[in-house]
């Protein structure tokens, strides 16, 4: 069996606007461009995979519960939109800030490579054949840590003329560049 490729997505900055703990459908801004993302993502043979810090759990500001429940309505808008995110994988740790059980320096945390090597096991994944896209540098070390083959740090910018998050267009580009043309990846991916 061959192992299958990952197209990995930091949530926060990547999938949605980062307000700050954004766990409610009222307070999410999807940023432009990562509906068409995923299905180029998903044609072209790799997995769609969410590896998000969720501080937000353990300084208590929602429970894991709600957490899991806000996903399930961000899958489904991804769904809407006839694109889709294949897993879901989130630390609920934070070393110095957690609150009892979330108190923690795991290797699930960004920007250790736990989240990762685990959608490695459970999906079967080639990391060296992978992508991950990330908006802090964290995302960026968690990527190298685990063998990601390609890194890549975005930022989203407002779109002047809609006033809405887009990415900027030549890193769109470039992501559904590497996506759709094996050869068009760095040489040392």
């Amino acid at each position: 069996m061959t192992a299958r490729r990952a197209l990995f997505l930091d949530k926060d900055g990547v999938i949605n606007v980062d307000h700050g703990y954004v766990c409610t459908p009222e307070r999410t801004d999807f940023i432009d461009g990562i509906f068409d993302l995923c299905r180029a993502s998903t044609r072209n043979g790799f997995l769609n995979v969410v590896v998000t810090n969720q501080a937000g759990i353990a300084r208590g500001h929602y429970a894991e519960s709600q957490f899991l429940a806000y996903m399930d309505w961000v899958r489904s808008e991804f769904r809407k939109r006839d694109a889709r995110l294949d897993a879901v994988y989130y630390c609920p740790h934070h070393p110095v800030h957690g609150i009892g059980d979330y108190l923690r320096d795991c290797e699930c945390r960004k920007p250790k490579p736990g989240m990762l090597l685990a959608a490695q096991r459970d999906l079967g994944l080639d990391l060296g054949g992978s992508i991950l896209i990330g908006d802090s540098g964290s995302d960026i070390g968690a990527g190298e840590a685990a063998g990601v083959g390609t890194c890549l740090r975005v930022a989203a910018i407002m779109d002047q003329a809609t006033m809405r998050p887009a990415f900027a267009a030549g890193t769109l580009q470039h992501v559904l560049t590497l996506l759709e043309h094996d050869d068009a990846r760095p040489a040392d991916a």
